[in-house]
């Protein structure tokens, strides 16, 4: 690591684990304390239990009744699905979305830490571009901020569904996800294309989204006639943002778009939020805790 580097991480490690310290790791861990129910012995059965979670192999064994016990899990496996995609480098204010992305996830990291969660990060663009496992330790967190630092992916788009079904796949046990994108991913007919997969991941996980966006994403300024590059396909184009219609257009697009995904989020009960780069995160992040 670059000595540059290492002082940029250094830098989120301090203000975020601050952060997470200060005001997160009380209302992250009421929010996200024990989802699941884990194995712990077998016991006679007595009168009263759930016969669901009757054991009939040792039952039959033992030529008695015996009932699984289970116990509440403390702990947690918190997976951030990083969006990598060209559009990430767009910002207008004092911070790209990327940085946004960064100081999030860095939060979410320090405060499933100070929980004694388990961190891992997948990053994806059109494909699954790395999947870093989740694990414990100081160490182990600071890889995770070195590579949303300094990640290059391999491709510009954005397949948020490719993203979900690898979690599906790759976390057999229930886990905790925080999806972290703009969330721009629709079809021609403005569809989100990750819904199917979606719908599938929320009965494995308990997934929350974060979208981030900068404020000129959702409206053209009136400057003229300016040169603008798609980030994600590499297209270049003039467009004139001194007329009403194209200005009118972005906008009705970006709204339509907008709806479309919350309607999908609402649908499959997935809690969101939406933080603009000239915004502080740290109100955006608690509403959404405290929305669980």
């Amino acid at each position: 690591m670059t000595s540059e580097l290492l002082k940029k991480v250094r830098k989120i490690e301090i203000k975020t684990k601050g952060l997470s310290r200060q005001i997160f790791a009380g209302e992250y861990h009421s929010a996200f304390k024990g989802l699941g129910m884990a194995f712990s012995e077998v016991r006679e059965y007595q009168y009263g239990d759930d016969v669901r979670n009757m054991d009939w192999n040792v039952t039959a064994r033992l030529n008695a009744p015996y009932i699984k016990v289970f116990e509440e899990e403390r702990e947690l496996t918190v997976v951030l699905l990083i969006d990598v995609s060209g559009s990430r480098l767009f910002g207008t204010t004092d911070k790209f979305k990327k940085d946004l992305i960064t100081e999030i996830a860095a939060v979410l990291s320090f405060s499933a830490s100070a929980n004694n969660d388990k961190v891992g990060a997948l990053f994806f663009s059109s494909k699954v571009e790395k999947f870093i496992p989740p694990k414990k330790g100081r160490s182990h967190l600071l890889r995770i901020i070195r590579e949303l630092l300094e990640f290059e992916p391999e491709d510009n788009g954005t397949d948020i569904g490719e993203a979900l079904r690898f979690l599906t796949n790759a976390i057999k046990r229930r886990c905790t996800a925080f999806l972290l994108s703009d969330l721009i991913d629709v079809d021609k007919d403005l569809k989100p294309r990750y819904e199917e997969a979606l719908k599938i991941a929320v009965n494995r996980h308990d997934i929350s989204v974060v979208s981030v966006y900068d404020p000129r994403e959702r409206e053209l300024p009136d400057v003229g006639l300016v040169k603008v590059r798609d980030a994600e396909r590499g297209k270049e184009e003039w467009v004139d943002t001194s007329s009403k219609s194209v200005r009118q257009y972005f906008a009705e697009w970006n709204e339509k778009v907008m709806e479309v995904t919350q309607q999908c989020l609402r649908k499959y009960k997935v809690d969101s939020v939406s933080i603009a780069t000239n915004e502080d995160y740290v109100k955006g992040l608690i509403s959404l805790f405290n929305r669980r």
